[in-house]
Formats: structure tokens, sequence, C-alpha cells
């Protein structure tokens, strides 16, 4: 069985209105997910996950290593994959698409979240998201 590793964070905004999540509309499936991508040498999650979020989206983030949550799945057969996921909020940076790994992108209202989250597994972490939020 053949392991992988991605990391990425579930980015979030505050406004008028309240807290915001950026969603991304994968290329790869057309899923509606959060900014994540795989393991490049050594780097640690931490660095994965800022990397891959300025990538796929042009923000740069704060990460809150506070919220750490692992999915793991089979993306194909053979092969195991493991999702680490921190909190982040956006602190600079021009929301920008890469066009290879993402057809679209949106800020969604936390409490709409479900509505466009394809995947079951997604929507589990941010309702871990939601109660490690309400803590803070």
């Amino acid at each position: 069985m053949k392991k992988e590793k991605s990391c990425g964070a579930i980015v979030s905004r505050t406004t008028e209105t309240g807290r915001e999540i950026l969603l991304i509309r994968h290329v790869n499936g057309g899923h509606w997910a959060f900014p994540k991508g795989h393991v490049e040498k050594d780097e640690t999650e931490e660095q994965t996950a800022l990397r891959e979020i300025l990538e796929e989206t042009g923000l740069t983030v704060t990460l809150d290593t506070g919220f750490r949550t692992v999915v793991t799945y089979s993306p194909k057969p053979g092969v195991m994959k493991d999702v680490v996921y921190f909190a982040a909020e956006t602190n600079g940076g021009a929301a920008q698409m890469q066009i290879e790994e993402v057809s679209d992108m949106r800020w969604v209202d936390l409490s709409d979240t479900d509505t466009y989250i394809t995947y079951e597994n997604d929507r589990s972490i941010i309702a871990q998201y939601r109660k490690y939020m309400e803590t803070k």
C-alpha cells in the first residue's frame, strides 16, 4: 500500500457579518473543499499548508496549529492518503486562483459551508472547526 500525505487549511476571514470560509473547486474532480496539496521533500506540515494555500489562492495566511485534524482515505486502489488540516486566517495577498488546479473560488459564510462542500469527510472537518472556534 502506497502512502501519500497532503496538508492544507480551513482559511477564514472576519467580516462585518461574521466569519467566512474560503472554498475552492478543484479542477481534478470538480469538488468543493479546502486548499491543500502534497508534502514536498523535507517540508513540515505547516510549510506545506502555507505553500499550497499561497499557490492555489494567492493568499497569505497565519496558521492556527491549535486546530489540527487528519482525514485518511483511499483516492485510488493501492493508495492511502492522509490529509492534515489546520485553521488559518488571511493576512494578505490578492485572491487569485491557480487555474491549473482551481476552477472556482469563493468566500462562504461559515453557516452556509455545508451547502457547497462536496464530501462528507470535509463536512465533518468544518463541524470540528466550528466547535474549535467556539472555544476561542
